[in-house]
């Protein structure tokens, strides 16, 4: 990856460097990186010196992926002011109270979010502006206030834990996670990246797409997740690399044109999940594509640890090793297992506006229990708040949600735990059968009990007809617990 401090420097760089060479291809647009560098001065120049965008502002983004939300983060990385994408996921009142609590300076959106942005905006006196008006002329060359340790990204947290916090990417951070994220996946401009998860999470954004232009790749982008359209993308656009979830894998693998699809191009599918269910890995495996773990969180890069090609088939449920640059350590041990502390370079230093995000050492206390193995990688078996202590056992929810997700009839399960008088807790079972199946609670707990020890078996089931969950697609373990309720069955 070329070196600069800041990015509208990395971006200047790759311009003069790569020129004509494609860096974003959306629909039947190609754009360029001498192209990209020259839209994010123009629209530097238009935030700058005609809208007043002034040093430390939060302009807000609501909409699908779009190249302009990517020319909107460099140029806003231009004038020291910060991009606040929301997540399109949530319903207005949370959107409010983002907006609230960061004090969102402008709200920016496309077609298909017009109507709640101008609600939005009417509700919080807060201008609003479509998309079409960032082409706009701005009247003489752009303020050049971009540092490296200026933010630039601020990005809500999910609030699995309570109420959501806002994590303050600097350009310093952003910059090494995409260096970390683009030597481990070994990104060269001759890679062409498919991206179809939301720009609006680091996730999407920051572990190949970014990382991908800092490359001098190629990126391919998809205005949001869909099974057709991303198999139409690999098999027309010949990515050699692309990013997925869990949920967006098993749609792919459940797909019609799963068996017969040409996944030729791809050298890797990349996956951004603390726990991957096995059965879908597999099914990437069979088709001879490695699926490469990555371990992180919205404060971390996210690019903390990750499985390397080489090692994907042999280490399936384990996220692999620290990227280079990445401290870990695990706190707290009890039975090999501790929280996943980190301390990187591209770990936020505070959220929003001045609360510290790690402890007075720069660690970062993830909140998820992992193991070490001997060759030195790492597997998280759960978030610390969701184990489960019954009669003295520490129980770890994925102990159990992996074996049982891979009986045929289960489409998707979570362990909880239930307050009980004799054993301190019980575990609680959340069940998702796929249509048309009808196994039994017996049947399950017995697929269970032929692979997990007695104790750890679920003494009451929840069926459901989905998880409750974030709208990042975290499992509320909390709602489960108050489903349940302490009579349930």
């Amino acid at each position: 990856m070329a070196q600069a401090s800041t990015l509208p420097e990395l971006l200047a760089l790759q311009a003069r460097g790569r020129g004509d060479a494609p860096a974003l291809q959306f629909g039947d647009q190609t754009i360029g990186y001498a192209e990209l560098a020259a839209r994010a001065d123009r629209m530097a120049a238009l935030l700058g010196n005609t809208w007043g965008v002034r040093p430390g502002e939060r302009i807000a983004w609501l909409g699908l992926n779009h190249p302009q939300q990517l020319v909107l983060l460099f140029a806003l990385a231009r004038l020291g002011a910060v991009l606040l994408p929301l997540n399109i996921r949530l319903a207005v009142p949370e959107w409010q109270a983002v907006l609230a609590d960061c004090g969102a300076a402008r709200l920016l959106h496309d077609a298909t979010f017009a109507v709640p942005a101008q609600a939005l905006g009417a509700a919080g006196g807060l201008p609003v502006h479509p998309l079409e008006t960032l082409d706009g002329a701005g009247g003489g060359p752009p303020p050049d206030r971009a540092a490296p340790d200026v933010p630039l990204l601020l990005v809500y947290t999910s609030g699995t834990s309570g109420r959501p916090k806002g994590a303050l990417h600097t350009q310093a951070n952003l910059l090494a996670n995409m260096a970390m994220a683009a030597a481990v996946q070994q990104l060269t401009p001759p890679d062409r990246v498919l991206t179809v998860l939301p720009l609006f999470h680091v996730g999407g954004l920051c572990i190949q797409t970014l990382p991908a232009l800092g490359a001098g790749a190629t990126v391919l982008l998809q205005p949001r997740f869909a099974p057709d359209a991303t198999f139409d993308a690999i098999e027309r656009q010949r990515p050699t690399l692309t990013l997925q979830v869990p949920a967006t894998m098993k749609a792919l693998v459940d797909d019609p044109r799963w068996p017969a699809a040409d996944l030729g191009s791809l050298r890797a599918v990349w996956a951004g999940s603390s726990l991957l269910p096995e059965p879908l890995v597999q099914a990437f495996h069979a088709r001879g594509l490695p699926v490469c773990n990555v371990y992180g969180a919205t404060e971390t890069g996210p690019f903390s640890i990750a499985l390397p090609p080489a090692q994907a088939v042999g280490h399936v449920g384990s996220c692999g090793w620290p990227a280079p640059g990445v401290e870990v350590r695990l706190a707290g041990l009890q039975q090999g297992v501790g929280e996943v502390w980190l301390r990187a370079p591209n770990v936020v230093q505070r959220y929003w506006p001045d609360q510290p995000a790690t402890d007075g050492e720069g660690w970062f206390h993830t909140g998820d229990l992992a193991r070490q193995a001997g060759d030195g990688s790492y597997t998280i078996v759960g978030r610390a708040r969701d184990l489960i202590i019954s009669g003295g056992e520490n129980i770890h929810p994925a102990e159990l949600e992996a074996p049982l997700a891979a009986h045929p009839d289960v489409l998707e399960c979570a362990a909880f735990g239930l307050p009980d008088a004799d054993w301190g807790e019980v575990v609680a079972m959340a069940v998702v059968l796929r249509p048309g199946a009808a196994c039994t609670d017996a049947q399950l707990r017995e697929h269970l009990a032929q692979r997990v020890a007695r104790y750890k078996l679920p003494r009451r089931w929840l069926r459901l007809d989905a998880l409750p969950k974030t709208a990042l697609g975290k499992v509320q373990r909390a709602v489960l617990a108050a489903r349940a309720g302490p009579q349930a069955g």
